[in-house]
């Protein structure tokens, strides 16, 4: 009578073959990756998105999870501190953490290579310049960055500060405020348009933008950044990172919509329209003068160097106190960008 159990040799390479295929299995294993955001998502935050929906990071081996953020300080302060390894943020504030603390923290691809400030005005007003703020009234948030550069862009078109009567708010007031009538001006961030146009569409009032860089305040912006600690001891996992993150803001712009609707898919209180139309709307950031010239991702070292030295006039901060220059490591730029 033939036994029912498997006879030893046979057992052994059973078990010989299991152990073989979990090592395999945890070799092929995906490396994970925390990302930090640095604000609300929304369509300005898609590629991220479009990234995990359409598998980019997976193709390079990577399991991507994303950390909500309140800002470019919180955003540095959670990758200093290991809870992240990779994310976005402002490289003014980037620049300002480097210069005060030496935030073991570093800029390694240029997302935003234009300045998102501007001023949005009535149509009606007569206002088509920075020029033309003059004695006019500014209503801002108290919290915006833009505020710490707006003197130096009145004295760079040649409006004396002393004229201009500045008015902080709510950010939520602002709109409702310009479009009452209540201030001439408002400074917000060009990734803030459709949200105005639309408020003043129901209003049925126009608007116009200016952009700061259209006069003359050109400098990066959003960034990737990432902990010194993971482009240390993971620089490949870093490397598959920011290739695949390439990959997705080539389709953000290209797909509009259906980057939109990436990001809705995971976050369903950003509306598709509305994000559809805020990638289109600032694509100017990402796409632009600069990038043409020094390639998607790059750091140009004029333009950084002129980032810092607003920067430091801006926050009254000594120009020599930081060489821009260690802020960035350009090791992880995909070649051909």
């Amino acid at each position: 009578m033939k036994s029912a159990l498997s006879p030893p040799n046979t057992l052994a390479k059973i078990v010989a073959s299991s152990m073989m295929f979990a090592i395999c299995g945890l070799a092929q294993a995906a490396d994970r990756v925390t990302f930090q955001l640095d604000w609300l998502p929304g369509g300005d935050k898609a590629p991220i998105y479009v990234g995990l929906e359409q598998g980019f990071f997976a193709e390079q081996d990577l399991e991507v999870r994303i950390s909500q953020g309140r800002g470019s300080t919180d955003a540095m302060t959670k990758l200093a501190t290991g809870q992240a390894d990779i994310g976005l943020s402002d490289i003014t504030a980037l620049m300002v953490a480097r210069a005060e603390d030496q935030i073991p923290v570093k800029g390694v691809y240029s997302v935003f290579s234009q300045a998102p400030h501007a001023f949005y005005v009535r149509e009606d007003s007569g206002i088509t310049s920075v020029s033309d703020v003059e004695g006019k009234r500014i209503a801002t948030s108290p919290f915006t960055s833009s505020n710490l550069f707006l003197p130096l862009l009145l004295e760079l078109n040649g409006v004396d500060a002393e004229s201009i009567e500045l008015i902080q708010s709510d950010p939520g007031t602002l709109s409702p405020m310009l479009l009452n009538g209540r201030t001439d001006v408002v400074i917000s961030w060009i990734t803030d348009h459709q949200r105005y146009a639309d408020n003043a569409q129901q209003a049925g009032v126009s608007l116009n933008v200016i952009p700061w860089h259209e006069a003359g305040l050109e400098a990066y912006a959003t960034t990737l950044v990432a902990s010194e600690r993971f482009l240390e001891e993971r620089p490949d996992v870093a490397e598959r990172f920011i290739q695949a993150y390439e990959k997705s803001i080539a389709y953000t712009w290209e797909n509009p919509t259906q980057a939109a609707e990436a990001v809705n898919a995971v976050v369903p209180e950003v509306e598709v329209d509305m994000a559809a139309r805020t990638i289109e709307a600032i694509r100017s950031l990402v796409y632009n003068d600069a990038s043409d010239t020094h390639g998607l991702g790059a750091f140009d070292p004029e333009r950084l160097a002129s980032t810092w030295q607003w920067t430091a006039e801006a926050q009254e901060m000594d120009p020599a106190s930081l060489d821009p220059e260690s802020v960035i490591d350009r090791n992880f730029v995909p070649e051909g960008s």
